[in-house]
């Protein structure tokens, strides 16, 4: 039953969803060390918000104002696997995807090894021609003609979000291929579109990515709905197998990039993948909270200033709303 209609067209549903229609590489994003400070401003006006102590504001209005008042625009969608309750904002509208496309390429390999078609000790050869900038290790750390295994490279494509693994990946198992498996999965909103941009132009063009309404994208396209089905599926044990399943989880959860969904959660287990662009940043993931498994993509776009730092306004706008996700869709005790 829906609680709520702003002139937003925010909602909220217990068990289903509120909804609010409302340069290539990916570089390496500063890291945190810490859980950064603090000041006693900020801390009390989020546990204002969350705590509902402002009159018992409801969540989607904590939301909304959250929302508004940044200056790019804001996708999202969540839900609490153990509740069924969900939120949404422009979740089924389309957006680049930037490097949480790496997502779904791992599910489209495992799948393909899981097949036959692929085995995890296969050696992918490190060339000069799949070597791009940006964020990973193989373009500035590894010599040509190494030879890798495959799931090596996977490893290196989402722990990191190394862009020359990718294009390794992919001039192995093409694009192509991996739309074809999202087709299969019934995510045909999810398009892998290329290569990572290097020094030759676009490269490995999927049939989707050479259609010019697709060149706006970039990498990839997706929604934000899209994203957290895969992720719903990955975690009920439905994606491959249950042990594929568990193995890709595994893998999510030691990305390394903690400017984002991760921040502040501290030690609470979050597995994720996240993407950047000079103008966007993106998270997918589940947080493991005590008061449910919350699934969600996040995507800011149009960032007004490239910032290549920790700090990015867009990571500190997916933090912020992961934590108001986390509270707003806890499970709530049966009475």
């Amino acid at each position: 039953m829906i609680e709520t209609m702003m002139p937003t067209d925010l909602m909220r549903t217990g068990g289903a969803c509120f909804s609010l229609p409302a340069n290539d590489l990916d570089r390496p994003v500063g890291k945190l060390k810490h859980a950064p400070p603090r000041s006693a401003g900020i801390v009390a006006l989020v546990v204002l918000l969350l705590s509902g102590a402002a009159g018992a504001q409801p969540f989607g209005e904590q939301l909304h104002k959250r929302i508004a008042g940044f200056p790019a625009q804001v996708s999202l969608y969540a839900k609490n696997l153990d509740s069924g309750e969900a939120i949404g904002v422009r979740e089924n509208e389309p957006v680049r995807t930037a490097s949480t496309i790496k997502l779904a390429v791992m599910a489209a390999l495992f799948d393909a090894v899981a097949r036959g078609e692929l085995t995890w000790s296969e050696r992918l050869t490190i060339t000069d021609g799949e070597k791009v900038e940006g964020s990973g290790v193989i373009a500035s750390e590894l010599s040509s003609g190494v030879p890798l295994p495959l799931q090596d490279v996977m490893h290196l494509m989402m722990v990191l979000s190394d862009n020359t693994a990718t294009n390794m990946i992919l001039e192995r198992f093409p694009a192509d291929r991996v739309n074809g498996y999202l087709d299969r999965v019934g995510l045909g909103s999810t398009r892998s579109m290329r290569k990572i941009l290097g020094k030759n132009g676009p490269q490995g063009l999927s049939a989707a990515g050479k259609l010019e309404k697709n060149q706006k994208y970039g990498l990839g396209v997706s929604t934000p709905r899209d994203m957290v089905t895969l992720l719903e599926r990955m975690e009920r044990g439905e994606l491959v197998s249950a042990d594929a399943s568990r193995e890709m989880i595994a893998v999510m959860k030691r990305c390394q990039d903690n400017t984002g969904m991760r921040r502040p959660f501290g030690e609470l287990p979050v597995a994720n993948k996240t993407g950047a662009l000079d103008a966007l940043r993106s998270d997918v993931g589940i947080v493991y909270s005590k008061t449910g498994r919350i699934a969600m993509a996040i995507t800011v776009d149009g960032i007004a200033q490239p910032d290549w730092g920790p700090d990015n306004p867009g990571s500190l706008l997916i933090a912020d709303l992961a934590r108001m996700l986390v509270s707003g869709l806890a499970a709530r005790p049966a009475k």
